[in-house]
């Protein structure tokens, strides 16, 4: 019996085909959702310029005020579908955290979405699906974005 289902979300379009799937079988299960997103530690841009500490927390503090912007918006939505929903916002690098937070939370299922690249484009910029899948400690299902 699924329980408690996991939505691991960057808030792309691949993402919104995964959370209605999620908030549907949240629904059918009775099981409670958990929606998490994963802020990755901001990267300054090399080169010429200069970016000082005070620009630099602004600009980690305007991604993470987007990023609850964003989840709060999925809660809402999942709430008025009649789910059981709460949200996790979390720093670090998103496949460990999300392994991380589904083993600590006892996640019956992820519903992930993905990009669905092939080639070049999966070889230099990897996969966040591939490799929670390969680590996850539940089933995963995984929903191509549009």
């Amino acid at each position: 019996m699924t329980r408690r289902i996991m939505h691991p979300t960057d808030f792309s379009a691949a993402s919104g085909a995964a959370f209605t799937k999620a908030v549907e079988m949240a629904k059918a299960n009775r099981a409670e959702l958990t929606i998490v997103h994963v802020l990755s530690p901001v990267m300054p841009v090399p080169g010429d310029g200069y970016i000082s500490p005070k620009v630099y927390d602004e600009i980690a503090a305007s991604t993470r005020a987007w990023a609850q912007k964003e989840l709060d918006r999925r809660l809402r939505k999942a709430k008025a579908a009649g789910v059981r929903a709460k949200g996790l916002l979390m720093d670090g690098i998103p496949h460990e955290q999300i392994v991380r937070v589904a083993k600590s939370r006892r996640a019956d299922l992820l519903v992930l979405g993905t990009h669905g690249r092939s080639g070049l484009a999966k070889l230099f910029i990897g996969s966040v699906a591939g490799r929670v899948v390969a680590a996850a400690p539940c089933p995963v299902l995984t929903v191509r974005g549009k």
